[in-house]
């Protein structure tokens, strides 16, 4: 089947794969073949004036008209594309339709002889850098990146601690905070939870990062700039480090919960909200809830963690009654054979001696909180 394409409609494809390999001469169709049997996360699209046949069996998808016009779809339902076309001519088909560095994909463009892989668009956010050197690795072609803060082998503030899940509070000041990091401006970073070995490179911290063991160190310090890791609501005195700060939010905090057969979403969620701001801890920082086995399929609590993106964890009684608890309750034995449910569900998952709160009971939920100990 051959995709014919019209101005102002949406290409007909069939998306597989995370990445689109797109090409439209001789030389590209030999070497995004190539590519596409080495790189098997690529769906891959060429001009059916360059069919070979086989296309159907190899789940090669072929098209007959500009690319210009696949271009739009292939922006939707893809994470990056990949493309064998002059930067030039890419450059000048996208442009119309870039909306923003946080949607758009990565885009990355390999020469016609397969010499150099350029990453073009969303380096960071959509994954173009990183896509880069995976096709450069396949090719054994040469990898051009551009982006200052990998040139430089620095903190790049928009994917600081990402491949531990770390997310920003807000957008704002990714601009200018990066662009203190790039120009070796007193950039003070203060890490209170969440994963430490967050440096990615084999050459040291550069001098004008500097780690700072508390907030009120870094602020006494008036650096240009910060970056704050904590998973902890800041006070007003410590927002002033935010006029040219990011506080990054690690998944470190630890939901241990019980609650009676058929409970709501909504009442579980709403005494998960009300705890963590009456702990000053951001539901962002949320890693996983915990329960006890025998709540495995309750609607409740699948909802509420399908929702929130958390992992659900389920331990035997047997495993919570090894965990030392703090407030054992013979009731709660008596009914599930564990003396405790949402107590000892966090110590085991979150490996914390001091948890952040012990045990709430709130209409028909217990509740413990606790933070991993990195």
């Amino acid at each position: 089947m051959i995709i014919e394409l019209k101005e102002g409609e949406f290409a007909p494809i069939t998306q597989n794969n995370p990445y689109a390999l797109v090409a439209i001469t001789k030389h590209g169709v030999e070497l995004s073949r190539r590519l596409h049997k080495i790189f098997s996360q690529t769906d891959l699209y060429y001009m059916s004036k360059f069919e070979k046949g086989d296309e159907d069996v190899k789940g090669i998808q072929l098209f007959s008209g500009s690319v210009r016009m696949l271009l739009p779809t292939l922006f939707q339902q893809y994470k990056g594309i990949i493309m064998i076309i002059s930067l030039g001519a890419v450059v000048r088909m996208i442009a119309p339709i870039l909306k923003d560095k946080k949607t758009d994909p990565g885009v990355v463009v390999i020469d016609d002889r397969g010499e150099n892989v350029i990453s073009v668009l969303s380096g960071h956010l959509g994954g173009a850098n990183e896509l880069t050197r995976q096709v450069a690795a396949a090719l054994e072609a040469r990898p051009i990146i551009t982006t200052a803060s990998d040139v430089q082998k620095t903190i790049p503030v928009d994917l600081f601690g990402s491949h531990y899940g770390w997310v920003w509070d807000s957008p704002e000041k990714l601009t200018p905070v990066s662009a203190s990091v790039v120009n070796e401006e007193h950039v003070a970073i203060v890490q209170e939870s969440g994963e430490p070995d967050w440096w990615l490179y084999d050459t040291p911290i550069p001098k004008n990062i500097i780690l700072y063991p508390s907030i009120r160190e870094a602020i006494e310090a008036k650096p240009n700039a910060a970056l704050i890791v904590t998973h902890r609501l800041l006070s007003q005195e410590e927002e002033v480090l935010l006029e040219n700060g990011i506080v990054f939010r690690p998944k470190s905090v630890v939901i241990g919960m019980g609650c009676n057969r058929g409970t709501s979403a909504e009442e579980i969620e709403s005494v998960i909200q009300n705890t963590l701001i009456d702990l000053n801890i951001s539901i962002k920082s949320v890693k996983a809830l915990c329960t006890i086995d025998l709540k495995k399929d309750e609607a409740g609590l699948l909802e509420v963690v399908e929702k929130n993106g958390w992992e659900f964890v389920c331990f035997s009684p047997e495993e919570l009654n090894e965990s030392f608890i703090e407030a054992p309750s013979e009731t709660v034995y008596k009914f599930t054979g564990a003396y405790g449910v949402s107590e000892p569900a966090v110590r085991i998952y979150s490996g914390a001696d001091h948890l952040e709160l012990v045990k709430k009971k709130s209409g028909n939920v217990t509740i413990s909180v606790g933070v991993i100990p990195f």
